[in-house]
């Protein structure tokens, strides 16, 4: 899925569950590496009506973690965290190395698909 319009100050927007514990976590740990401000957090738990900005519902948003880049495209799943870790430091390795290395994103996109499954049933979303 894209939209076509970019986010309002030109960073990135990731949209995640503050309402999972897990996520909640890990995204605190990549807000403080962005101590310049680089991404805009959007809780989805918190403030549902953020998706209106992707076009996406709550649904859908809960299966699959949503990121928007700084053109509009949006992205879904182990894209999602690439396009995060480019922007954070000690991580644009990493976003460098999965793009360089060829079967490192379709394998990511894999493992991230069977955490989202088991992270649907344990919080009640029905998963793809």
């Amino acid at each position: 899925m894209t939209d076509t319009l970019s986010p309002t100050d030109g960073r990135p927007e990731v949209f995640y569950d503050g309402g999972c514990g897990l996520c909640r976590r890990e995204i605190r740990h990549y807000q403080r590496l962005d101590r310049d401000g680089r991404v805009c957090w959007l809780d989805i738990h918190a403030d549902p009506a953020v998706l209106e900005r992707i076009g996406v519902d709550w649904e859908t948003a809960m299966r699959h973690m949503h990121a928007r880049d700084a053109s509009g495209r949006v992205v879904t799943g182990a894209r999602a965290f690439v396009l995060i870790w480019t922007h954070l430091p000690g991580y644009r390795w990493l976003a460098r190395g999965v793009c360089l290395v060829p079967g490192v994103l379709p394998l990511m996109e894999m493992g991230y698909k069977v955490f989202a499954r088991w992270r649907g049933r344990r919080r009640g979303v029905c998963s793809v």
